[in-house]
């Protein structure tokens, strides 16, 4: 599927921008399909195959890209590692997936450009839906890492959910790389925007003023990002110097947003708002808010299952809940992996009978939203009783005070444990929030129990490589340094 779509993307869309690389260089489409014939050439020579894997140990360029490209054309498996995570991190992704080779930077692949154009090109495969493409690894921040597997029509699928499975007339719609693309969010969406004929600008760091530079000085129609780096945009000091007047949508992957940063952004974007949810075990594909959804959607909710996709409320018995009973939070898509690398025992635990097991508490509310509850893993115990974090960090995130929030355990002789609230001012024109700041806010919204019993003023929450909410790194913090009640 992908190989065949960079040939068709070639053909339609030609010597068009497919992507443009940090210092400004642009591959076009005819190009990427050039360079991948021959990179595909060289590594044939050297033995690659149907069902090797190939680790990607690259910086998020157009190489990395190109020697994605290269591997489907001869049937390899890519399996990406993200340049973010330490050295030591990175060899234990590539050892978990014993890859025939290691592609580990962007002169190999000019090298392999190099050879390959003196060599015939390897003859296109059969389709095969069934064919693995690409390995994903799940963050391990809570645990060990795994890698799950991706085939040829979960990539298809994607296509699918996310355009129609369409093409576009014309190429040239400008779109910002807001992830690594060895994550699940290029990894699988690759061929679709492949088929949009999407312009793709990559950066090599993000940061919020370039990124906001870039966002005007291309007109961009639609900003991708995940909450966390929303906020840093809106808090860029000169940001209503910048022309967005370009931009119709904001849509926040990952997880839910807080409800004051989604009214902010959408006032000073002055554009809708898009809450998407999924998983890397699902593909990227889940629910999603709705651009004309109200307040209490968007604000409060991760929406509902995108077109072909299911969700179901289960118990610890995998028994379907009733309408606003948490419980865990299951969904079913055409996009879901086929199972985690030679680790039979977790894929058991991560799928079962066609559904994903997401480890995301929720619940479903009378209208058929979606309301994330927290993680499996992130639930504490004070005095008894159960707290979620993310349902006190939904309310506690519209504090006027209140840039950024989390909430997380700490021991606690009489309670066992209680909650703390790492907070994240919202300027420098507003103090921070003390504890009885905190407390008075919270009383009468939520029980008493779910009251933090201290607050941790931060510069900034710790995030993984994907941007998301670090909670064990958080919990190192307040180790080292504990806060004052």
């Amino acid at each position: 599927m992908l190989a065949n779509t960079v040939r068709q993307a070639a053909r339609r869309f030609g010597g068009a921008a497919a992507f443009v690389d940090p210092d400004g260089t642009r591959l076009s489409f005819e190009e990427l399909d050039r360079r991948s014939d021959a990179v595909a050439a060289a590594l044939a020579g050297r033995g690659i195959g149907l069902g090797d894997r190939i680790a990607l140990r690259l910086p998020s360029t157009s190489r990395y890209v190109v020697a994605y490209a290269a591997a489907a054309k001869l049937g390899a498996i890519t399996a990406g590692v993200s340049p973010v995570l330490a050295p030591a991190e990175q060899d234990v992704l590539v050892d978990l997936v014993d890859p025939t080779m290691v592609i580990a930077a962007n002169e190999q692949v000019d090298e392999l450009v190099r050879t390959g154009r003196t060599r015939p090109a390897p003859t296109a495969l059969p389709t095969d839906d069934e064919r693995p493409a690409a390995i994903v690894f799940t963050s391990g921040t809570t645990g060990r890492p795994k890698a799950a597997v991706f085939a040829e029509r979960q990539l298809r699928a994607v296509a699918v959910i996310d355009t129609g499975g369409g093409w576009a007339a014309a190429p040239g719609e400008p779109m910002l790389a807001a992830t690594q693309f060895a994550h699940v969010g290029f990894m699988t969406k690759l061929p679709w925007y492949l088929r949009r004929g999407l312009r793709t600008h990559i950066q090599a760091r993000w940061r919020a003023a370039d990124t906001l530079a870039l966002i005007s000085a291309e007109r961009m129609a639609t900003v991708n990002a995940v909450a966390p780096q929303l906020a840093l945009l809106l808090r860029v000091q000169d940001f209503d110097s910048f022309d967005l007047s370009g931009v119709r949508m904001i849509i926040a992957g990952a997880a839910a947003s807080p409800p004051a940063l989604v009214e902010e952004a959408r006032r000073r974007f002055r554009a809708p708002y898009c809450v998407r949810y999924s998983s890397t075990e699902s593909g990227g594909c889940g629910l999603g808010t709705a651009a004309d959804g109200d307040d209490e959607e968007v604000l409060r909710t991760v929406g509902r299952p995108r077109p072909g996709l299911a969700f179901a409320i289960r118990g610890d018995d995998g028994r379907t809940l009733p309408v606003d009973e948490v419980g865990e939070l299951w969904l079913r898509t055409p996009t879901a992996m086929n199972g985690y690398w030679r680790d039979p025992a977790a894929t058991a635990h991560a799928l079962a009978d066609g559904w994903v097991r997401t480890g995301d508490l929720a619940r479903v509310d009378p209208r058929g939203l979606v309301r994330l509850a927290g993680r499996r893993t992130d639930m504490f115990i004070r005095g008894g009783y159960n707290v979620h974090p993310a349902e006190v960090e939904a309310v506690l995130g519209q504090h006027p005070a209140v840039g950024q929030c989390a909430v997380v355990p700490r021991p606690d002789l009489v309670m066992g444990e209680v909650g703390v609230a790492v907070v994240v001012p919202r300027g420098p024109a507003t103090p921070p929030p003390s504890v009885a700041d905190v407390r008075a806010y919270l009383t009468g919204k939520i029980a008493a129990y779910k009251i933090p019993a201290a607050v941790r003023i931060v510069a900034e929450l710790p995030l993984t490589a994907s941007h998301k909410l670090d909670r064990a790194a958080l919990t190192r913090i307040l180790d080292s340094r504990p806060p004052q009640p």
